[in-house]
């Protein structure tokens, strides 16, 4: 048996339209105690997968939510945007590196520059139109 199904009692109601968070929270306790009985030398991460029955993804848009972590995963994320005028100008105005249309038509698909730019940044979002 999966660790959630020994730290959930079985008389709780799992098909609720709402799992509960102290639910959520007890399973990945248990999980943490267990990864300090036995030290690893890596990082270990918990990943967790919701399965909806009789869900259309298509037609019901209803879900929506966040999760506050209680640790950044990564703190010092360079993200870079490849934007259009518009999101171009709000990327400066809070102070993310961005580069338009025009920009990325000057490295004329030379592979040294471009690699370049892309190691300098963890991730890039960019504005639909591009």
């Amino acid at each position: 048996p999966s660790l959630l199904s020994r730290t959930v009692p079985p008389s709780s109601n799992l098909m609720a339209s709402k799992l509960p968070t102290t639910t959520i929270r007890e399973a990945v306790e248990a999980i943490i105690k267990e990864s300090k009985e036995k030290e690893r030398k890596f990082v270990e991460t918990i990943e967790l997968q919701i399965g909806l029955k009789n869900y259309d993804t298509k037609k019901d848009k209803r879900f929506a939510g966040t999760i506050r972590l209680p640790h950044i995963p990564r703190p010092r994320m360079k993200v870079a945007v490849l934007a259009d005028a518009q999101h171009l100008e709000t990327a400066s105005k809070i102070g993310i590196d961005s580069y338009s249309v025009d920009d990325l038509k000057k490295f004329n698909k030379q592979k040294k520059p471009i690699k370049k730019m892309a190691k300098k940044y963890d991730a890039f979002l960019a504005s639909e139109s591009i």
